[in-house]
């Protein structure tokens, strides 16, 4: 790495993904369309709750199920809503490279500051396969990107060699969504990683945890339906105040363990519902909660104002 790379990584994006991130849903009418209505509420729920970035169509968006057409329709509708209140990033991933390559080529990242990219799922590559994937991606996107490392969906875990190396293969890369839940792995991230890079917690039942340990934040699916709960936890482990920080993760936790029994979407969509700002539909093969989960999810819901 050269010294001038460092500066490049700071400036050119991790600064802008400190904080409360929030991984937005994609709002369905009746007939299975997306519902833009909610999802202007939504997008303006958690801009005023103090979300400090939003990410556009990552897992918690059902981007699955969404068509080429819906995924461009929806990237433009966010960026136009946003209005550049906040800094945008845009979820690109896939298990073949140089489709993931030719999406990025082919998308319109005008207003969008990074890229979230997810290991690749099912074909399951090897530590070495999952460097030159990203390395790849690298040489061809025009925007930073943060890794995303889920090994509960994708089957396959990034370790922390893997992340560090691509960390400082180059400046492209600003940081990781680290959600396999392995805090020794996340800690040896934060322990090597070069100047700029940022480990983020994708797990919410994670997020004070991770910050304590030099973590900058968390990319969170609460956040959608709790952006002031989530914003204050950030906040108060931001301002190293842990014991408060870890108390108030411990009253999130019975929640955030309901959120998804029933996998995601699922109970943030159903919490969203009851707070009137979506309708609980889910396109399959995703369906809603069940009642024992939603009658779980509501009771924790209503002790948090």
């Amino acid at each position: 790495m050269t010294e001038d790379s460092q500066p490049m990584r700071r400036n050119k994006g991790s600064f802008k993904f400190t904080g409360l991130g929030v991984a937005l849903v994609t709002p369905f009418k009746r007939d299975f369309s997306i519902d833009y209505d909610s999802l202007k509420k939504v997008i303006n729920f958690v801009i005023e709750g103090g979300c400090d970035y939003i990410v556009a169509l990552g897992t918690t968006a059902e981007t699955p199920t969404l068509t080429r057409e819906e995924k461009d329709e929806i990237t433009s509708f966010i960026r136009k809503e946003t209005g550049g209140r906040i800094p945008l990033v845009l979820g690109i991933g896939g298990n073949n490279t140089q489709r993931v390559i030719r999406n990025i080529e082919q998308r319109d990242l005008e207003g969008y500051s990074a890229i979230l990219s997810v290991t690749p799922y099912y074909n399951k590559p090897t530590q070495e396969g999952l460097f030159q994937h990203f390395k790849a991606i690298s040489e061809s996107s025009p925007l930073p990107i943060i890794l995303y490392n889920v090994p509960g969906r994708t089957g396959v875990n990034m370790t922390s060699n893997t992340t560090l190396r691509l960390a400082l293969s180059s400046p492209k890369f600003i940081g990781i969504k680290e959600a396999s839940g392995k805090l020794d792995q996340s800690q040896e991230i934060i322990k090597g990683a070069p100047a700029g890079f940022s480990l983020i917690s994708g797990n919410d039942s994670d997020t004070a945890a991770i910050m304590a340990m030099g973590g900058s934040g968390v990319i969170s699916v609460l956040g959608n339906v709790l952006p002031s709960n989530m914003k204050k936890l950030v906040e108060l482990c931001r301002n190293l105040k842990f014991d408060e920080a870890t108390e108030l993760q411990m009253r999130l936790n019975p929640l955030i363990k309901y959120l998804f029994e029933d996998g995601n979407p699922a109970g943030v969509k159903c919490l969203l519902s009851k707070s009137g700002l979506v309708e609980n539909f889910l396109r399959l093969p995703l369906v809603g909660v069940s009642d024992t989960i939603k009658e779980k999810l509501e009771k924790e819901f209503l002790k948090f104002d």
